[in-house]
């Protein structure tokens, strides 16, 4: 379908890959892996013809056409979800606008016998045959299916996109692209914005479909059920392996226990032949011997092999106080924000040493509860943190805490103690931070890599206690199997938040599953309580669950004596003061509402590169906190 021929990108003196060619079939479900920096978006831009190669062809077919998902893209925010959505039918529209032109030429000519109207016939038929294959009769249900799928509501539909966060948005554009049902598909992290549902219903998708997918993806799990074939990019070349991800990680392992025997092989060669020229440089009766091995060291082409092998590291947390045998307890705990009930009869217990997931869809609660945790938000009930707990806590805003000051390696070294502090570099190099990155200053590292360093830091305190956030957003699956075996490694009690089902299986012995305002235990793994699903998604679980009627904040007293009614004064005040406190409430709302849409603005621009040593968007973005968090006490305590 499409041709890689003799591919070259050069940015520097090195290329970036040389010499690439391969083929991208019918039904291929390819993922594209390689190190950070290797060139994985380059070659999808590449493939979507955005970038153009230093040498090298791509050949792609007439009839082909090519959609392609970047990481982040310039969104529109003038129409709602529905209209912009339909946009992935502009050419259904063009077909049917050319369908109606021939049906009203047909209507209006009356030369029924001629061979003109025969051949206006036979080019509507085909047009309109066309117009159906192409699904036009379905489009909405289809449309609504897809919106739906990727964890849209249908109030969702008409809501203008410019309410909506960064992450959203790059769901429907997802949501677009599905839709117009290109021949190839390329995504790049398509899963970094979806929950654990939408995920699942991605790879359901992408599964029952025709077209050929290549993506780029640190979710093991997605690129495993999804994919039957992997590329690899390194060393500048790109190694073709017709595996899935699982069996691909095996043989990459043997590949390069093979690269390394040869590159010692190489290097004892050179040795040999590098200490004849020395011996024999000044004697007279080997200097054609000397010639021949002088030119045979120079026709040695060197076998390049990875600098770091970081699937051999491991990191452990330093040592901690031991807690107490209940580091949280819950007891009847509610959260509401004006009239909405996030969750409420929260009660659950977690004991020393256990590990636990919170899952479920986004906005169900799962980060609202930490902040409970972190005593960061006001709640009701009872919620008691153990005795000797020492908390460490990552969460995206943690990365604007770093002293910018600092280096990359600066920053990790202030925090490492003991035997680790001999190992910084290796563990840098794990989170993509080796070389010359770890020179770095933090001012000028993007919201993605700040994001990593504070993980590291976190990573490096002694804390007893670990409340994890979408731990994994910025991590490749490297540097992802490093935290995850150092938090299996960890003696404390660990919450994490994720949607990623390849790091929570095995990490977690317990989940917790958010959803219709109720919070309830599962016992086991990840993949023991996606079993009880019964490959059912998470919105059905709830849904087939008899609804919990939600309680009111206090019980309701025992009738009393019916009290003398107030008079015409008293009721006035009364009304006078409940006007003033709905008044205030909704001035209150209206600026909460403004300051989080102008923080999910922020926090997306923040991940973006160009934007990294932009001191006024970071200040901005604490300052916005700092007077949320004054305005959410001010609505809760004066409310």
């Amino acid at each position: 379908m499409i041709s890689v021929e003799g591919l070259k990108v050069e940015f520097g003196v090195k290329p970036l890959f040389a010499d690439v060619s391969f083929v991208i079939n019918e039904r291929d479900r390819i993922a594209l892996v390689g190190k950070n920096g290797a060139g994985k978006s380059t070659m999808l831009k590449i493939l979507a013809g955005i970038k153009t190669p230093t040498a090298g062809t791509v050949s792609v077919p007439n009839d082909c056409t090519i959609g392609y998902l970047p990481q982040v893209m310039n969104l529109q925010d003038v129409t709602t979800v529905r209209e912009e959505t339909r946009k992935a039918f502009a050419d259904v529209d063009k077909m049917k606008a050319k369908v109606d032109s021939l049906q009203k030429e047909m209507e209006e000519r009356t030369d029924y016998e001629s061979d003109s109207y025969m051949e206006l016939v036979e080019r509507f038929t085909l047009a309109h045959e066309r117009y159906l294959m192409m699904g036009a009769e379905s489009r909405e249900a289809e449309m609504e299916r897809t919106l739906t799928g990727l964890g849209f509501l249908r109030s969702d539909f008409d809501r203008p996109t410019s309410e909506f966060s960064g992450g959203w948005r790059m769901r429907i554009e997802l949501a677009k692209l599905l839709l117009h049902h290109h021949d190839v598909i390329l995504l790049d992290e398509p899963t970094n914005h979806l929950d654990i549902e939408s995920i699942q219903w991605l790879e359901q998708f992408l599964a029952g479909s025709s077209q050929a997918v290549v993506l780029v993806s640190h979710d093991r799990a997605f690129i495993n059920n999804v994919t039957n074939r992997t590329l690899e990019i390194s060393c500048s070349r790109v190694i073709d392996y017709r595996v899935k991800y699982d069996e691909y990680v095996i043989l990459r392992k043997e590949r390069r226990e093979q690269q390394l025997r040869a590159y010692e092989n190489q290097q004892k060669e050179i040795a040999d032949t590098k200490a004849f020229i020395e011996r024999f440089r000044y004697q007279a009766t080997k200097a054609v011997q000397v010639q021949q091995r002088i030119r045979q060291l120079e026709k040695i082409v060197p076998i390049e092999v990875d600098e770091v092998d970081n699937s051999a590291l491991r990191l452990k947390f330093p040592p901690c106080l031991r807690s107490g045998d209940y580091p949280v307890i819950c007891d009847e705990v509610r959260k509401d924000y004006g009239e909405h009930n996030v969750f409420h009869n929260v009660t659950l217990t977690i004991k020393r040493g256990e590990k636990v997931a919170f899952v479920g869809k986004n906005g169900e609660g799962k980060s609202t509860l930490v902040k409970c945790i972190m005593n960061e938000i006001p709640f009701e009930g009872n919620l008691k943190i153990g005795h000797n707990i020492q908390i460490g806590y990552f969460a995206q805003n943690q990365a604007q805490l770093l002293d910018e000051s600092l280096t990359v390696f600066e920053t990790i070294d202030r925090v490492a103690r003991g035997e680790i502090r001999l190992r910084i570099k290796d563990i840098l190099g794990a989170f993509m931070f080796g070389g010359e990155e770890s020179d770095k200053y933090v001012k000028f590292l993007s919201g993605g890599e700040r994001s990593r360093l504070a993980m590291i830091r976190l990573l490096l305190e002694p804390v007893n206690f670990l409340i994890l956030d979408e731990p994994t957003n910025h991590l490749d699956m490297v540097s992802k199997d490093v935290l995850k075996e150092a938090i299996k490694a960890f003696d404390g009690t660990v919450i994490v938040v994720s949607h990623d089902r390849e790091f929570l299986d095995g990490l977690v012995d317990k989940v917790y599953e958010f959803g219709g305002g109720i919070v309830r235990e599962h016992l086991g793994g990840i993949y023991d309580y996606l079993r009880t699903k019964n490959a059912q998604t998470i919105s059905e679980a709830i849904q087939t669950t008899p609804p919990v009627p939600t309680p009111t904040t206090s019980p309701t007293p025992p009738p009393s004596p019916t009290p003398s009614q107030p008079s015409y004064a008293e009721r006035k005040a009364e009304q006078k003061k409940q006007n003033k406190i709905d008044k205030k409430r909704k001035q209150l709302e209206e600026k909460i509402e403004k300051l989080e849409a102008r923080k999910a603005e922020l926090d997306s621009l923040l991940m973006l590169p160009e934007n990294a040593a932009n001191m006024q968007m970071v200040n901005e973005y604490t300052d916005l906190q700092t007077e949320l968090d004054k305005l959410e006490e001010e609505y809760f305590n004066n409310i």
